[in-house]
Parts: C-alpha cells; structure tokens; sequence
C-alpha cells in the first residue's frame, strides 16, 4: 500500500518539532480526516535556515510533512513557493489515491508559513486555503 520512501519518513520522520523563535508559521488542517500541520520557519534573506513540523494525523500525513520540510530546507522562499503537492508525491514515490489530501496539506502548510512571514512584513500574498480536503466530496482535482 505504501512506498518504501513514505514508510520511512513515517517511521524515521525528518525535522520533527518546534522552533521557538520561528519567523513564520503556518497551520493547515483537514477536520473531516482529523490530520491538522504545523509548519515553523526560520527565515534568513530569504533562504529557509530550518524548517521543523508538528502534524496529528495517519501516517501518510507525517510522510508528507516530513518530505515537504526535507524539499525546502535551504530553498529561497520563492522556491519553496514553487512546491506542489505532486511534486511531494513523486519524492515519496506516490501516495494510494485516497491519501493524496495529505500531500496537499503539506504542501498548503508550507504556503501558509510563507504568507505568515510575508504577513509578518506587512505583504498579504493573498494565499487561500478554501480546500476541505475531502477529496471524496469535493469537486476539485489533485494531483
């Protein structure tokens, strides 16, 4: 069911925590499935320094926040604005079809983040986060 990839980023997840004088932080979360992320940033010109994560969720939820933390660390923040859900996937050598939401929560976390840290500056990126992510009910499409 799940890859080797996703299986070891549940079990061996990277950058796992809080950090306290975080920059930027962003909390995304889905309440029909229970998986809710929290994404912390220490931004320095622009380059992601560290990135850590706190996610309550199933396995796949922590997979993704894991590998999403890994593809941004020591990005530009324009970079790590670059990130999909699908790109997330791929690094974990795909998800089953009904844990795909969890992919787009991660990758919805790391945006909301950044729009907290623009927030911070006084720049409103405009970043929406209107999905439910039940994409059993839903009509939008992810990848």
């Amino acid at each position: 069911m799940y890859s080797k990839k996703v299986m070891d980023h549940f079990e061996n997840p990277r950058n796992v925590g809080e950090i306290e004088n975080a920059n930027a932080v962003g909390q995304v979360g889905n309440a029909k499935c229970g998986d809710i992320m929290k994404i912390y940033m220490d931004i320095e010109n622009d380059t992601i320094k560290d990135v850590k994560f706190k996610t309550f969720g199933c396995g796949a939820a922590i997979a993704t926040s894991s590998m999403a933390t890994e593809m941004v660390k020591g990005k530009t923040v324009k970079e790590a604005l670059e990130l999909t859900n699908k790109a997330v996937m791929e690094a974990l050598d795909g998800l089953p079809p009904e844990k795909v939401h969890c992919s787009v929560l991660a990758e919805e976390a790391i945006h909301s983040a950044i729009d907290d840290y623009y927030k911070r500056s006084g720049v409103d990126l405009g970043i929406k986060h209107d999905c439910s992510h039940c994409c059993a009910d839903c009509n939008k499409k992810h990848d």
